[in-house]
């Protein structure tokens, strides 16, 4: 084996460059407090918590034409998980909504994800969270893809995975620990399929990798899983309300909570996948066997309509980065 030689960073900078940067816009920092537009900068020091221990929370949302969806219910979920998590920020949280945008305004792009990240800090390469000199502060901009159904308007294939849904407090708090996330949707794309749908120690439907679930069932009840076991959603949340208007012009029966087993799914005339990337999508097939008679199927078609009006028009729930 060669002598592994000392490198400056000007001499490994072209070295770290790599096609995928270019969806890449900006980044945030509350290590040095600042915005950087070179990928090559956007970095997280090595014992930072987040990285060796998966010690953090975070979100992600979207910006679209302009504007951030549903900011303030993303924030709050993030509120939550640096509360349980015993975070102790070495930022004011209530930067947060301002850095995002001043990020993403940096990125220049209107069309845009961002991901804002919470860490424990760096410190130590061990697990005590005491070794840390407060919590930090990450918002990274990047390429904002096509909701699902606009690259897949056949609908999608979900497989179930052997991955069990983690337990209540760690599912419901976004943290950055995905390991079983990873490992399910890994499952799931190995098998041919899109989407991972994991279920419980009682065989009842939870969550995707990164999506909730819910299925329409015969009589036009719009079903989700329990949530003990699964992450509130927020693009789930605005869902839920978004379909009382279906509720009220006599297109779904109901909303409601449930257990949902795999013979309910596959009796089921619509399954359905949310999430803030996905947006509302439907489901062709399911561990191998077809759901209901069409896909997308109407209420899909529906609901993702109401979303989209929301998302673009809504000036409630969107918060304007550019003018």
């Amino acid at each position: 084996m060669k002598k592994i030689e000392l490198s400056s960073f000007s001499e490994i900078a072209n070295d770290l460059r790599k096609p995928f940067h270019r969806n890449y816009y900006a980044m945030y920092s509350s290590v040095y407090d600042g915005i950087v537009t070179d990928p090559v900068l956007m970095t997280v020091p090595v014992d930072d918590h987040i990285v060796h221990r998966g010690d953090g929370v975070f979100e992600t949302l979207k910006c679209v034409n302009g504007s951030i969806y549903n900011m303030a219910a993303h924030l709050d979920r993030l509120a939550h998980g640096v509360a349980t998590l015993y975070h102790k920020p070495c930022f004011n949280m209530s930067d947060i909504p301002e850095i995002t945008m001043e990020t993403v305004r940096a990125g220049n792009h209107r069309d845009c994800l961002i991901k804002i990240i919470v860490s424990r800090g760096s410190g130590s390469m061990g697990v005590s969270p005491y070794d840390t000199d407060g919590s930090q502060l990450y918002i990274v901009a990047s390429k904002l893809g096509v909701p699902f159904m606009e690259s897949h308007p056949e609908g999608a294939v979900v497989a179930v995975s052997s991955i069990m849904p983690k337990e209540s407090m760690f599912a419901r708090t976004k943290s950055c620990n995905y390991l079983p996330n990873v490992l399910a949707q890994k499952q799931a794309l190995d098998a041919g399929a899109h989407f991972a749908a994991m279920f419980d120690e009682k065989d009842h439907l939870a969550e995707g990798a990164t999506e909730n679930m819910a299925i329409i069932t015969a009589d036009a009840a719009l079903v989700f899983p329990m949530r003990d076991r699964i992450l509130t959603g927020t693009t789930m949340i605005r869902v839920i309300e978004l379909a009382a208007e279906l509720v009220d012009s006599g297109d779904l029966s109901d909303v409601r909570q449930g257990d949902i087993t795999r013979g309910n799914i596959l009796a089921a005339a619509e399954m359905l996948i949310i999430g803030t990337s996905c947006d509302v999508t439907a489901v062709r097939a399911f561990d191998g066997h077809a759901i209901g008679s069409i896909c997308p199927g109407p209420i899909c078609g529906k609901l993702n309509g109401l979303l989209q009006r929301d998302i673009r028009e809504n000036p409630a729930i969107r918060t304007f980065v550019f003018e």
